[in-house]
Order: C-alpha cells, then sequence, then structure tokens
C-alpha cells in the first residue's frame, strides 16, 4: 500500500515538474501583457461602438488573466454594454492557456480552443445586446471602479516575480490534480472514473460549466488538466470555460452590487451559452 501511493506521488510529481519551464515561459509573456497592455485593451475596447461584443472577444482571448476584471468594471461604469462584457467573459480562458502551453502536444489545442471561443462570444454578445436593445429601456447607473490589482501588490514587483508566483500556484494545482486522478485510477479504476466524470455523457457539459463558475485559477486548471488526461470531451472542456472568467465575476458582483438581478441574469446566459455550445461541439465532433 505505501509503495503504491510513492509511486503515485512521484508520478504526479515527475509529470508535473515536467511543465514548469513551460508554464513559467507562458506566465512571463502574460504577466508583460497583463502590465503593459490592460490600460490599452480597457480604453480600446470602449472605442467599438455597436461592434462592442466583436471587439470583447477578440481582446478577451488574449493571455492574461485580468482582462475580464477590467471588463466587469468598465460595465460597472456604463461603458460597455452587456453583450460586450458576455463575450469578454465567454472569451477568456483565465488559466487555460498557460496550462496548454505548459504541454507541448497540445498547441493545436491553444488555437482551436481560442477560435471556437471567440466565435460563441461573437454570437452570444451581439444577440444579448440585440435582445437588450428591444426589450430593456432602462440602463444600470454607473458605479465605482475598482482597481485591477488593488490587492496583489504588483506595482513593487517585477513581472519575474509575479510569474514565479503564478506558477508556483498553478503548478501546485496540477500537482493535486494529477495526484488525485492518479489515486483514483489506481484505487477506483479507470472505467469507474469515467463513469464519475460522465465520459460520453450527454450532461457532461453541465457539470463542467458548473465547474467553471468556481472564482479562480482552480476551475480552469481541473477543466483543462481533465481534458488533456482524457477525462473531458472537448466540447465539455469549452463549456467549463466559457463561464471560467475569472475573478471578473467576484469583481462584477462587487462593483454592481446594487444589481443582483441583472448579476444573477449575466451568470444564468454565460451558463445556457456555455452548456449550449458543449452539447453542440460534442454532436458535430
Amino acid at each position: 500500500m505505501l509503495d503504491t501511493l510513492i509511486d503515485i506521488l512521484l508520478d504526479a510529481l515527475l509529470d508535473s515538474i515536467k511543465l514548469l519551464p513551460f508554464l513559467f515561459g507562458a506566465y512571463l509573456l502574460i504577466e508583460f501583457l497583463e502590465h503593459r497592455a490592460s490600460d490599452k485593451l480597457g480604453s480600446a475596447l470602449t472605442k467599438f461602438g455597436a461592434l462592442g461584443s466583436v471587439g470583447g472577444a477578440l481582446l478577451g482571448c488574449v493571455p492574461q488573466c485580468g482582462f475580464s476584471v477590467v471588463a466587469a468594471n468598465l460595465y460597472s461604469g456604463g461603458l460597455i454594454t452587456v453583450g460586450t462584457l458576455i463575450a469578454v467573459f465567454i472569451s477568456t480562458s483565465d488559466e487555460a492557456l498557460p496550462v496548454l502551453l505548459s504541454h507541448p502536444d497540445q498547441l493545436g489545442t491553444v488555437w482551436k480552443l481560442l477560435l471556437v471561443k471567440v466565435v460563441i462570444a461573437v454570437i452570444a454578445g451581439l444577440l444579448v445586446d440585440l435582445v437588450v436593445k428591444l426589450f430593456c429601456k432602462k440602463k444600470p447607473e454607473p458605479e465605482m471602479y475598482h482597481e485591477l490589482c488593488e490587492h496583489c501588490d504588483c506595482d513593487h514587483h517585477g513581472i519575474f516575480y509575479s510569474s514565479m508566483k503564478h506558477t508556483a500556484s498553478t503548478f501546485l494545482f496540477i500537482l493535486a490534480v494529477n495526484l488525485v486522478l492518479g489515486g483514483a485510477i489506481e484505487f477506483v479504476g479507470e472505467d469507474a472514473l469515467s463513469s464519475v466524470l460522465m465520459s460520453g455523457s450527454f450532461f457532461q457539459p453541465f457539470a463542467a460549466a458548473l465547474i467553471g463558475f468556481i472564482p479562480n485559477c482552480a476551475s480552469s486548471v481541473i477543466i483543462t488538466e481533465l481534458y488533456i488526461m482524457g477525462g473531458l470531451s472537448f466540447g465539455s472542456a469549452v463549456a467549463g470555460l466559457c463561464t471560467g472568467a475569472g475573478l471578473g465575476l467576484v469583481v462584477l458582483f462587487r462593483t454592481h452590487k446594487k444589481h443582483i438581478k441583472q448579476n444573477l441574469a449575466i451568470l444564468g446566459v454565460l451558463y445556457v451559452v456555455a452548456v449550449l455550445s458543449g452539447i453542440l461541439i460534442n454532436l458535430t465532433i
């Protein structure tokens, strides 16, 4: 028993350590974009006008983890439409991109994921704005902004430090997922694990989309790792990552707290779009 546990630990540790150089490189790029381009991207987002959803979908897929927070602030301030906000939330992939980039064999998946999510984001954003324009006359009152880096104290550290910090936290999540899955395969069996994860089930996107709502990098790491290991279909992974807007949802509820019903409606739209997209993808590939 002890030998089995040690083997599981060593396998998980070795598999995770192999990813470290790629993971750090991905975060170094993301941190560079985060601190050099966030303000410019946020400013650009407010200038798309009626095509805000298109701009939100394209800018949201840029690999930086804070843009959904920027979008939530802009929406709360009345500077972008709800369709644009939803487009950003859907196209944002939080930690999925660095995790995929840390697996060189998954580079093809990166482009496929980005393309699919941009298409879903554009369609959903435009439809939401159209519905709001036709049926909703009252606009929400602008509310207070919150700084993107309000709590991370990143101004006092360089991008190298921030990259190391993000790499370490994501590495621990990946290690935890590898340990749990390795133990489950060893003690439960692959067939039973596939049943728990609803592999091949029509309902898997429903569960994956709920996991995506976890408001930190854990959700996107879990979803991406499960996809890479074969536990989730591509459609289910897309469903989970469409709801995985990271801290953007937390900031939305914080900055837009006077409009709880609107916030819940946004959550509902994200969930429905994510599930329907995941089911459609699973049925077509």
